[in-house]
């Protein structure tokens, strides 16, 4: 398997996986997709013969993104890499591949001196999946708040970047 910056021509396989896990993500659209790619700090995927088995889409401070947990964690920290989503598809889940996006994205904090990373996790209604995936990363929560007219909370995560290259 190996982790790439995503293409355009991933993009079909992109929208399939995001498709695949709306409940828990934003919709994505064509449009949507490529003005997030444009404006993304780390858009990858990970692939195995041609196969795109999982994406991960990340933003830095000042991205002009208009994701209300982005802008939650802009007014509260100077300097992070914000994860929006890591999706991976259902027949590779437990094989490593969230893991291995996990592991490149920190790379790539780490090697931008960005000493934070963020992301959120649904916490009403749970996912306790996702939850247990992140504390194995050293995530802990920040703060919480309820999204799309009070139907769903999520929780706000923070982790150190570890070899942080200044």
């Amino acid at each position: 398997m190996k982790v790439r910056d995503a293409k355009i021509a991933d993009f079909d396989a992109i929208l399939a996986l995001n498709e695949a896990s709306v409940s828990l993500l934003s919709p994505l659209s064509q449009r949507r997709l490529a003005e997030l790619h444009a404006k993304a700090s780390l858009h990858r995927v990970a692939a195995r013969d041609g196969a795109v088995l999982g994406f991960l889409l990340a933003f830095r401070e000042g991205a002009d993104y208009d994701s209300p947990n982005y802008r939650w964690f802009a007014a509260r920290y100077p300097r992070f890499l914000y994860v929006d989503r890591v999706v991976v598809a259902d027949a590779a889940r437990g094989h490593g591949v969230g893991t291995l996006l996990y592991r490149d994205m920190f790379e790539f904090a780490a090697a931008s001196a960005v000493g934070l990373v963020t992301c959120e996790f649904d916490v009403d209604p749970p996912n306790a999946a996702s939850e247990r995936f992140h504390a194995r990363f050293g995530f802990r929560e920040a703060g919480r708040q309820w999204l799309g007219a009070g139907r769903k909370q999520v929780s706000l995560q923070v982790a150190a970047v570890q070899g942080e290259k200044r």
